[in-house]
């Protein structure tokens, strides 16, 4: 399925983004923790498929389980002790669920910065802060990319060294080092004159100098003026739930969820809403491409 979310205004994907890492940092309640570890679920296997599901089975699942596990093992905070350890250390329940909710917090996060890098491409970045601060959107933009682009390489590099026997596959463990050592150096001189070719690509073209123009084809419509007036509602709703204390929980000495109100039932709604936006994007953009198709 084709990301229709993608496609909108760059500012409004960045303060989705925004918004969704800021609130999964800090909120710790365990309603909103799973629905916004549930909405990066979906939209990062809405944009990455199959291999969203291999990352978050064979990484984010091992990884919240060790999170949660480990925890508990060094942080014996609590009133609700429900066994020791052979060394003395009280295992309580408050800090297994703390350290559940930690691990919840982690994955959700990482998970929402693969569906960002997704998203908000290196031109959307510098579109929306090459005027305001050019030499560090421009750092900033082509750090995002490095570990994707670094990786692609050292697969060229290394496909290219196994074709003539050098790969780190073939021949002894001595051989195998001097391989890697070899690939090794290929790849640092890659990335230092693919630097240096950047730099002076940029240079060229007059990027950070004052009064510099850009051609872009992006425009603010009325679509994006619709979303952003929502999401800023949602995000005003929730921020607002956060003022009165909904959207926190207290872990330690003893556990403590506040009381559910009306205005706590709004916030879990707002929450839900902001976080599958883009899923809900795609969807109506689906079924009405289904009807058009119909019809014709």
């Amino acid at each position: 399925m084709q990301d229709r979310f993608s496609s909108f205004h760059p500012i409004v994907n960045f303060t989705y983004f925004a918004a969704v890492l800021l609130f999964g940092m800090l909120f710790m309640h365990p309603i909103l923790q799973a629905v916004s570890l549930a909405s990066a679920l979906v939209y990062s296997i809405m944009l990455n498929g199959k291999k969203a599901v291999t990352f978050n089975l064979l990484y984010m699942l091992p990884l919240l389980l060790i999170t949660a596990v480990l925890n508990p093992v060094f942080n014996h905070a609590g009133v609700t002790i429900l066994f020791y350890l052979h060394n003395g250390n009280p295992i309580t329940l408050e800090s297994i669920v703390y350290g559940v909710s930690a691990a919840c917090m982690f994955v959700t996060v990482i998970i929402w910065f693969s569906c960002y890098n997704a998203v908000m491409t290196s031109d959307k970045f510098i579109y929306l802060f090459g005027k305001i601060m050019p030499a560090l959107s421009l750092i900033f933009s082509m750090v995002l990319r490095f570990v994707p682009r670094y990786i692609a390489q050292l697969k060229v590099i290394s496909n290219a060294q196994k074709c003539i026997g050098r790969d780190v596959s073939q021949g002894t463990i001595l051989v195998r080092a001097r391989n890697g050592m070899t690939i090794l150096s290929i790849m640092t001189t890659w990335a230092l004159e693919n630097a240096i070719e950047t730099a002076d690509s940029m240079k060229s073209r007059g990027y950070g100098l004052p009064g510099r123009t850009s051609f872009s084809l992006i425009r603010f419509d009325t679509r994006d003026k619709t979303i952003f007036l929502i999401m800023l509602g949602l995000i005003a709703i929730i921020v607002t739930g956060a003022a009165l204390g909904e959207n926190t929980m207290r872990f330690f000495p003893s556990m403590k969820v506040p009381d559910r109100s009306p205005l706590s039932f709004i916030v879990y709604l707002a929450y839900l809403g902001l976080c599958l936006l883009p899923v809900i994007i795609n969807a109506v953009e689906e079924i009405k491409w289904k009807r058009i198709a119909s019809r014709m």
